[in-house]
């Protein structure tokens, strides 16, 4: 980690560690089935892409473009198209750890000291909206790095979901919902907005 928080050394540590993972599945890759490959990628390679991989969110599509080549590389050790794994492009990832985290902070499943810093908006007279669930978006002084704290991120693209999803009572369903969600082409230029701002 860089004192800019640009997590430039860390992203090129992580491509390093996977790339070297995906070089030696690749030598046995022909001995292996489709489930057994799959399971080796994920223990030795992709989960290094989830690992605190909301600490990424807000950096410029150049960064993680090297994340999400790092991805590609691995699925086609599999399948030659990501979609049939139904595996999220890394910038999805990013944004489904984020909201994971909100839906637990808002529903008592988070440390208190992360649930202090979401507020439920609450209008000063009564609109629709007073009973969506949304969360008050507030402004960083410091837009370099402060735009990316959890306090001042998560509001955005939780505030952009369907309000049934942020609706959902169980965690399970979330998780699922959420992932569908996310995977519609819609919503990709949500993300890319929500990363943006």
């Amino acid at each position: 980690m860089d004192s800019n928080l640009k997590m430039t050394h860390h992203i090129n540590n992580v491509c390093k560690s996977a790339s070297h993972a995906i070089r030696n599945i690749g030598r046995i890759r022909k001995y292996l089935g489709k489930g057994d490959c799959e399971k080796l990628i994920h223990a030795f390679a992709t989960f290094r892409l989830d690992c605190c991989n909301s600490i990424l969110y807000g950096l410029p599509m150049s960064e993680l473009s090297k994340l999400q080549r790092l991805q590609n590389t691995a699925a086609d050790h599999i399948t030659p198209v990501l979609r049939n794994l139904h595996w999220l492009p890394v910038q999805s990832r990013i944004t489904y750890k984020i909201l994971l985290l909100t839906y637990k902070a808002l529903n008592g499943m988070a440390p208190v000291y992360i649930s202090e810093l979401l507020h439920i908006y609450k209008p000063s007279r009564s609109l629709r909206s007073a009973n969506q669930n949304l969360l008050v978006i507030r402004r960083s002084n410091t837009a370099t790095y402060g735009d990316r704290t959890f306090p001042i991120c998560a509001p955005k693209p939780w505030n952009s979901l369907p309000a049934t999803i942020r609706g959902v009572q169980s965690l399970r369903s979330f998780k699922s919902q959420l992932k569908t969600y996310l995977f519609q082409p819609c919503s990709f230029s949500f993300l890319c907005l929500c990363l943006t701002l």
